[in-house]
């Protein structure tokens, strides 16, 4: 799947405001049957946005036409239980390009990052105000700054941390194997010179 070039996203955001969001709930255990990475973004937290008989549950925010955005804001511990990569893939295909929480589960973390969905990770209290904050205007747009790690909300902002080979691979779409391939001058220098 090609992605696009991550610098800077400048966006609306979609609240989900709870904590411990595990994988199951993301996507069910149940749509894991597809070999390709597409078409998981219609079951993006199925149980929650459909009843049993697949209607949209209006009281679920993803039903709700006022929240729309490439911006995920989701509560503490989100992407914790399996390590089920088809999470990442969802989110993707539904169209997030970011996920902010104040804390992810790590193997969800490292999903995320390998299939261009950016998680930040900003503090309980600066968190807590974009909630309040896109509460009261939820046409507000976030602005993160992949190139300079920052998140801002009407001017406040807060630095986050990435690993540095994977922020390359976001600012220049690349996979792994893209990667190694732009470097590839640099490898046959050092072969010639080794």
């Amino acid at each position: 799947m090609m992605k696009e070039k991550f610098t800077t996203l400048i966006s609306t955001a979609v609240l989900l405001p709870i904590e411990n969001i595990d994988t199951d709930q993301i996507i069910p255990a149940r749509f894991l049957k597809a070999t390709t990475r597409e078409g998981f973004g219609n079951n993006l937290f199925r149980d929650w946005r459909y009843d049993a008989e697949g209607n949209p549950k209006s009281d679920f925010v993803l039903n709700n036409s006022r929240y729309t955005g490439k911006i995920l804001v989701a509560g503490k511990n989100f992407g914790c239980g399996s390590s089920r990569e088809h999470a990442a893939w969802a989110l993707y295909d539904y169209g997030f390009r970011a996920v902010i929480s104040s804390f992810f589960a790590d193997i969800f973390k490292n999903n995320a990052l390998n299939n261009a969905l950016l998680p930040i990770q900003v503090s309980d209290s600066f968190l807590q105000k974009i909630f309040n904050a896109l509460e009261r205007d939820n046409a507000m747009p976030l602005i993160i700054d992949l190139e300079n790690q920052f998140v801002m909300l009407r001017g406040d902002k807060e630095p986050f941390e990435i690993n540095a080979y994977k922020k390359t691979c976001l600012i220049n779409a690349y996979n792994d194997i893209d990667y190694l391939l732009s470097l590839r001058e640099e490898i046959k220098a050092f072969d010639l010179v080794n």
